[in-house]
This record gives structure tokens, C-alpha cells and sequence, in this order.
């Protein structure tokens, strides 16, 4: 009995040591940058779409974070010191992740950074453990160029870590932090969001909705959390949608081409309007942009295909000198691009940019 009563003492004193050696660093803590469209709660920071991150600088030797997923298709790369990056794979339980440990003694800084899209699930981000005697570091200042992407399974990554001519839709091979559009920001060192979701259209999607009902939201699975368009105005702006909708309008036994469309197809006219119609909601959001009108690499720009040429038009009617169009060589192999696909499509985009526009 005397010794169970030892046994038991022993214990609470160890427990009480670990929990006096390590502290909370909350994910409201002012000295913690997000990147992205992030709701939060009173509780937690919930991210949702591709590419939104969270980062902490600190003079320690190792970084937990408490974290917690709505499913169980989510994937995070951390970054750490700009150079070692890891995957971790978030549970459905509120839990502990390393993120580092037995770093050197400096300043560090640690990157949690959203690889997959919102359709994989949300992430609540409660804040970080760290040894009681880190020091929190003031956050890196503001990067002053800014750039947002709207797409689709190209912009998010989707696939992209698919070894050979296979794709699939698995959150593990999706890697936002590997898609054109990341890559292209990190060129520029410049502040990222990415609006997307596989499958989206601007006139039809693979699912209920669509690009122009979700756009301008918080939390893209919220009608009612709407976006303050007031708090990030980009320097650049790229839109690549349309793939979704090159493949749906043309069957018409499809249940959401019924839905939009009844028995009709819609017109080249109709097309027109509506890509014209969401590029101006744009334009509103964002009066001094510019606004790259991109397409492609997937069928959408192959030979023959009049989807570009809807684009051309519908850019050509709004007489803006800050509007461009721009067509991504359509790369005739399967699947959705893979790494050296989307680094293309970025090396790409990056010319176009230093040709065109003036940051």
C-alpha cells in the first residue's frame, strides 16, 4: 500500500514537471501570422482553403501544434527555416504534432501550411506547445507584393504528387504548396491566397455550386461568412476556371447541367456574358489589379478548342489596359499536371507577369 502511495506521488511530481517545462502559446497570440482566408473562432483559427498557412518564429529547440480536423483527408506541409519541409497527415481528434525538434540554438522559423483543398475537410488550429523557456519572436514583416489565384483541381494541386501517367483525388497526393500558383508567388516573394476547388465552374461544377457563389467567402462552406475584400487588395490577380465548365456544358443528362440549364445548352453568348459577368464582380472587388485572364494546361486550350476564344471576347468587352489574357500550352498527357507540369505552367505565367505588369 506504502509503496502504490510512492508509486502514485512519484508520478504526479513527473507529470507536474512536464507540464511546468512547456507552454501555451494560443492561436490568437499576437506574434502569429496566417496567410489566406481563415475564420476563427473564440477557440480556434479554421483553416479551409488551399495554400492558407500559419507561421511562428522562436528562439527554441522544438514547436508543437494543437490541431484537430473536420475529416480525415487533410495533409499539411511544415516548413521549417524556409528549407526542411515535412508532410503530416491531421486526425479527426484534437491532438498534439511535432513540427520540430533538436533545432540549433537562433531564431526559427515554422511554417504549417495547407496542401490540400477545402473539399478535403477543414482544420481547426488551436495554437502551438513549445519548452517554457522559448522565447516568441515578433513576426518576419509583411511581404509587399500580393497575388491571388481563383481555378480549380489545377490551381489546388490536385494530383499533383502522382508518380507516372495515373491521377488520383486523394488528399495525399494533393499539394497546393507544388501548383503553379504557389510556385509563382514564392517567385515574386509575395503574399498568396488561393480561391479554388476541384471540380468548380463559373457556370456549372461538379457539385451544387459554383465559383461566383462561393468567391467571396470566409469560410467556403458558409454562405453567410462573407469575405472583407478591404483587407487584402492584390497587386495580381490570375483566374483559371473554365475546364470545369468545357467538359459539363456538353452533357446535358448531367443532373447539375439540368439544374443550371433544364434541357438547353447554353449559348457562346451565354459563356461570354458569364465568364465577363465574374471577371467584373472581380474588377469591383479589386479596382486597381491587374487581372490575368489565364486557361489551360489541361483540354480546354487543346487545338481546336473554342473555350479560349470565349475568354478573348469576353476580356475584349470590358476595355480594361489592366485585364490580360494568357493560354497555358495545353500539355497532352493524362491527368491533371504533375510536379514538372505545374513548374511549366508557373515558369509560364512568371514571364508573362514580368512582360506585361508593373508590381
Amino acid at each position: 500500500m506504502r509503496k502504490s502511495a510512492l508509486l502514485f506521488l512519484l508520478l504526479c511530481v513527473v507529470s507536474n514537471t512536464i507540464l511546468a517545462q512547456t507552454r501555451f502559446v494560443p492561436f490568437n497570440d499576437k506574434n502569429i501570422a496566417y496567410e489566406g482566408r481563415i475564420k476563427r473562432t473564440n477557440e480556434a483559427a479554421i483553416l479551409s482553403w488551399s495554400g492558407t498557412s500559419v507561421t511562428i518564429r522562436f528562439k527554441g529547440s522544438e514547436l508543437s501544434a494543437i490541431m484537430q480536423d473536420a475529416d480525415t483527408s487533410d495533409y499539411y506541409n511544415v516548413i521549417v527555416d524556409k528549407r526542411n519541409i515535412e508532410k503530416i497527415h491531421i486526425n479527426n481528434t484534437k491532438q498534439s504534432y511535432i513540427l520540430a525538434s533538436g533545432l540549433k540554438k537562433g531564431i526559427h522559423t515554422v511554417q504549417i501550411f495547407k496542401r490540400t483543398g477545402w473539399d478535403k475537410g477543414k482544420t481547426f488550429f488551436y495554437g502551438f506547445n513549445v519548452a517554457a523557456n522559448t522565447k516568441i519572436v515578433l513576426p518576419a514583416a509583411p511581404r509587399k507584393r500580393k497575388i491571388e489565384f481563383y481555378g480549380n483541381s489545377i490551381t489546388t494541386g490536385h494530383g499533383v504528387d502522382v508518380i507516372g501517367p495515373g491521377d488520383s483525388g486523394k488528399g495525399y497526393f494533393e499539394n497546393n504548396y507544388l501548383s503553379y500558383a504557389a510556385v509563382t508567388a514564392r517567385h515574386y516573394d509575395a503574399q498568396y491566397r488561393c480561391i479554388a476547388r476541384s471540380g468548380v465552374g463559373i457556370m456549372l461544377s461538379w457539385y451544387p455550386i459554383i465559383m461566383p457563389e462561393m468567391y467571396d467567402r470566409v469560410d467556403p462552406t458558409d454562405s453567410i461568412t462573407k469575405w472583407d475584400f478591404t483587407q487584402y487588395q492584390p497587386d495580381v490577380v490570375v483566374i483559371n476556371l473554365l475546364q470545369n465548365d468545357s467538359w459539363l456544358t456538353g452533357r446535358p443528362q448531367f443532373p447539375e447541367f439540368k439544374h443550371r440549364f433544364g434541357s438547353q445548352a447554353p449559348t457562346e453568348e451565354f459563356i461570354i456574358n458569364a465568364y465577363k459577368t465574374f471577371v467584373t464582380n472581380i474588377r469591383n472587388k479589386y479596382t486597381n489589379a491587374n487581372i490575368i485572364c489565364v486557361l489551360g494546361s489541361m483540354d480546354a486550350t487543346r487545338e481546336g478548342s473554342k473555350w479560349p476564344e470565349y475568354v478573348q471576347e469576353a476580356v475584349k468587352r470590358m476595355n480594361d489596359s489592366k485585364i490580360y489574357t494568357h493560354f497555358f500550352k495545353y500539355k497532352n498527357t493524362p491527368g491533371h499536371p504533375k510536379v514538372a507540369e505545374q513548374k511549366e505552367m508557373a515558369d509560364d505565367l512568371i514571364q508573362f507577369i514580368d512582360k506585361n505588369v508593373k508590381w
